[in-house]
């Protein structure tokens, strides 16, 4: 019986699942790698095979968040009409929000990280979602694309705010 190739991936990928829950229930600083074995079903030297350090981690975590969002507003970017862009990616994102909760806590939490590569990691995410944004909205020919833009990712922070606390009429349009 032949050796199934992807387990070290399907592996890593477990990890980082747990990972993201973790860090988004305990907080990055409260949360261990103990911890993260265990929700993952390994042991704690396993977790280091893959990550380094738990900042490493962390990164990994990010990463996978940010490339979700990025890759979903990308295909509503590419498949949307013009006169409905910004109501799919909202509806999008409030998907995003539901099914990956954890994700979009987790980069709450990251935005008050003081290390570097942890705040260059939010700074490369916010950066791409802007700029896809941007561009889309550019070339869909909404008016005052840039203050558009603004407005729709600060409505995002809102709508991550309200749902964080439980305050849904935060989010009342």
């Amino acid at each position: 019986m032949a050796k199934e190739p992807s387990t070290s991936v399907n592996r890593r990928t477990d990890i980082i699942s747990a990972a993201i829950e973790v860090f988004a229930e305990t907080g990055y600083y409260r949360a261990t790698t103990a911890q993260v074995a265990q929700r993952a079903h390994i042991s704690q030297p396993y977790v280091f095979r893959f990550f380094s350090t738990k900042e490493a981690l962390l990164l990994a975590a990010l990463e996978v968040s940010w490339t979700r969002i990025i890759e979903s507003f990308q295909q509503v970017v590419e498949s949307s009409s013009p006169e409905r862009l910004e109501a799919e990616l909202i509806t999008e994102y409030e998907r995003i929000m539901e099914h990956h909760r954890n994700e979009i806590l987790l980069q709450m939490q990251s935005q008050t990280i003081q290390e570097e590569a942890i705040q260059e990691a939010m700074r490369n995410g916010f950066r791409e979602v802007r700029q896809i944004v941007l561009q889309a909205f550019r070339e869909a020919g909404i008016p005052h694309p840039e203050e558009r833009t603004m407005l729709f990712l600060a409505r995002g922070m809102l709508c991550n705010i309200a749902d964080a606390i439980n305050l849904p009429e935060l989010k009342e349009r």
